[in-house]
Order: structure tokens, then sequence, then C-alpha cells
């Protein structure tokens, strides 16, 4: 335990700087703060520091948890990290790099085990409880013009925290769906995730994720990485959890933006709000969600498409919501499954750029209500209700150059009230 006039030295610090990378190493020495440079650790890209900081951690975790700091300087690890329940393992990175000579700046781990199998060990794990902080995670031999699998960058496992970390190119970024994951944090992750960004999953007891941006971070060049991203990559994946908040999440040029499914523990509900997905086919696949609370979107906007496939019984909610389109876009929403799907309070615009006639929203199955909406371009078709929707409530709309609604379906459309120019 610290001493009292070393913690009140520790809130001093922490009131009158917004560096606490200073902080823990001012701290180093005090029990339960050690320094991997203390274990031996180069930081030299050269020397293979795998043992040090697995030592270092290790002491920490026999202390009953501590910090774990890593100095400025580029750590090669050969193989991966575990580090303890209630253990932080923390840098000087506070702030996203980018571009030619920010992979080795600040506490910079080069990760290099695993290339070409996407399923072997991940590269960090973290226990219950423990923390990851101000870390920088390069792929040095990851190849632009033909990515390469690599395992998983981090996996949870609990209660896990993520915070001020940058992960330049990883194949896959988080895991947090392969054991339970409830109650974890990710706040001000920055990545360029080749295929899979975060995976969330077996989360039983509320999860967080905050400010998160994936984004071009290591390359943003037309090539084969892009490439791959643009025809293969996902974001964000949800499949069960019980309350997720997620919140100023945006990610861009990925094959799909945020993904809701059903992988082996049912599907779950989620949260968003400020956040969106940006240059891509797919900004929102919902495969299933849970019936009795869904998917909620609040202040987001998509530059492409929502998918709300067949085997989706639950309800998915959008609320002042933009849509607009890019390239080749047709329909902004194309609407199956039972459940019910509400778009209040949204505007939508750039649709079908290849002048097919295809509408903005395309509802055929469940329920639909669109209210108090702006439909922005003029002359194009804005709603089609198809044979096999149930129910649908269109009112309240601003529809520039007039109505064009058309209904196939048999239900009792309720259409009206809605402002035609």
């Amino acid at each position: 335990m610290f001493s009292l006039p070393t913690v009140l030295a520790m809130m001093a610090l922490t009131a009158s700087t917004p560096t606490q990378a200073v902080d823990t190493a001012a701290l180093v020495g005090q029990k339960g703060v050690y320094s991997v440079a203390s274990f031996g650790a180069k930081g030299d890209r050269v020397t293979d520091d795998t043992k040090a900081f697995q030592d270092a951690l290790d002491a920490a975790g026999n202390d009953g948890g501590g910090i774990v700091f890593v100095p400025t300087g580029s750590y090669l690890i050969k193989t991966h990290l575990n580090v303890p329940k209630s253990v932080t393992l923390e840098g000087v990175f506070r702030a996203p790099t980018r571009g030619a000579g920010y992979e080795y700046a600040g506490s910079a781990l080069l990760a290099v085990e695993g290339k070409g199998n996407a399923d072997g060990e991940p590269f960090i794990t973290l226990n219950q409880n423990a923390t990851l902080k101000g870390i920088s995670i390069f792929y040095p031999e990851q190849e632009k013009d033909a990515p390469k699998p690599y395992p998983w960058c981090v996996r949870g496992f609990g209660s896990i925290t993520i915070l001020d970390t940058i992960i330049l190119n990883p194949w896959q970024a988080i895991d947090l769906g392969t054991n339970n994951s409830g109650k974890h944090f990710i706040k001000r992750l920055y990545a360029q995730p080749i295929f899979k960004g975060i995976l969330v999953d077996k989360c039983y007891d509320v999860g967080r994720i905050e400010d998160v941006h994936f984004w071009p971070f290591w390359d943003e060049r037309k090539n084969g990485l892009m490439k791959f991203t643009r025809e293969h990559g996902t974001a964000f994946i949800f499949g069960r959890t019980d309350w997720e908040f997620v919140s100023g999440c945006f990610c861009i040029e990925y094959k799909t933006g945020f993904q809701f499914t059903s992988i082996k523990d049912g599907p779950g509900n989620v949260l968003v709000n400020n956040s969106g997905s940006d240059i891509g086919p797919c900004a929102v696949l919902v495969e299933s969600t849970q019936g009795h609370a869904g998917v909620a979107f609040t202040n987001c906007q998509f530059m492409a498409g929502i998918d709300i496939k067949e085997t989706n019984n639950g309800p998915v909610k959008f609320d002042n919501c933009g849509f607009w389109g890019y390239g080749k876009t047709g329909y902004h929403a194309n609407i199956e499954g039972s459940g019910q799907t509400i778009f209040n309070s949204c505007h939508f615009t750039g649709w079908d750029q290849n002048n097919e006639g295809t509408p903005a929203i395309i509802a055929n199955g469940g329920g639909l209500m669109v209210t108090g909406c702006d439909f922005m371009a003029v002359g194009e078709k804005q709603i089609l209700l198809g044979e096999k929707l149930k129910s649908a409530v269109i009112t309240s709309n601003r529809l520039r150059g007039g109505m064009s609604i058309e209904n196939k379906s048999t239900c009792k459309a309720q259409i009206g009230l809605n402002s035609e120019e």
C-alpha cells in the first residue's frame, strides 16, 4: 500500500497535469509499480524483450496487482504477453499517430508472432480487471500490398479496460467474444484493423465502448490492404451483449461498419450514439438482435446502406440520424425479417445513384415506422412497401419533389400528413 504522503502526492500530480505517464514513471520503485527496464527490457527494436515484459507483469501479479510501466522505446516481443488480473500495462502514448516513422513512437510494442495464422495465440491477453493503457502496437512484418492474417491483437477475459491505445495495423484488433467479457470498458482506441476491429460476445453485464476511431493510421494508399478491407473488413461486431453502450465510434472504408449477429450465445442489445460508418457498401448489418430490446442508433451518420436480414426479429431504431450516398449507392435501407424498424427525425440524400429507380427505403418484412424525416433528393422514389410487410406508418415527413411511395403490401398502411414539395 502507498503511504498517505505518496497518495496525496499522486492526487496533486493528477490534478495538476493531464500527462499521467509522468506520474507513473515517477512512482516506479514504489510497491506495486514496476518498469520493464528494471527487468532488462531494451526497447531497441532488435532485442527480444518478451521475457523482461512477462517477468515484470508476473511480479506485479504476484504483488496482488499493480502497474507495469513501459518507457519510450520500441520493444520487440517475439511471442506474446499475458497480463495478470488487476495489473495495468501502461506506456506514454496519449494521442493518435500516423505515417512513416510513427510506428516506433512512444511506448511501442512490435508484434511478430503468428503470421499467416488468424487462430493463433493472441498477442496480449488481458485477464480479469487488467488494463492496457498508453501503448502503441505495430506489426512490422505486415504487408501493405498483400496483407497477411495474424491472431487477435488483444483478447480480454472479464472486466478488462483499454485506454489511450493505438494498434496501427492489426489483422484483427480486440477480441471480447472468445471469453466472458462482461463490464468491459474501451475508451480512446485508435487502429487500422485490416479484417476485424472489435468483437463482442458473451457479455452478460453492460459493456462500454467509447471514442474508437478505425481509420488509415498506418496506410491509406489505394493498395491491396485497403482493397481487402473494403471487400472483407468489419469494424464492429456484436453478438450476445446485454446492454452495450457505444458512443463516439467511427470507421471508414470497411465492407461492414456495424454488424449485429448471433454467434453461440444468441444476439444482443446495443445502444449506439454519436457514431458513424463512412464510405462502405454496408454501414449497418442486422442479422439478429434481442427481441425485447434490439438496436438503437441516435445522432449517427451513415455513408452507406442499412441491411436488416430476414433472420432478425428484434427492433431496430434510428433517431436523428443522417444517410447519404457515395459512388454507386442504391437504397439507404433494405428491411426484411419480422422486427419493427423505426426512422425518426432522420434525413436521407444521395440514393439511387445508378438512376435505376431504387427507393431510399425498401421494406419487405416486419413493421416500418417513418416519422418526421426529410427525404432531400428531388424526383427520387422515397419508400417501397413490399408484399411481406406487416405494418407501416409513414407520417409527418418532408418529401422534396413530391410524394413517391409505392405500396405493394396488403397491410393497412397509414400514410398521411406528409409535406410534399
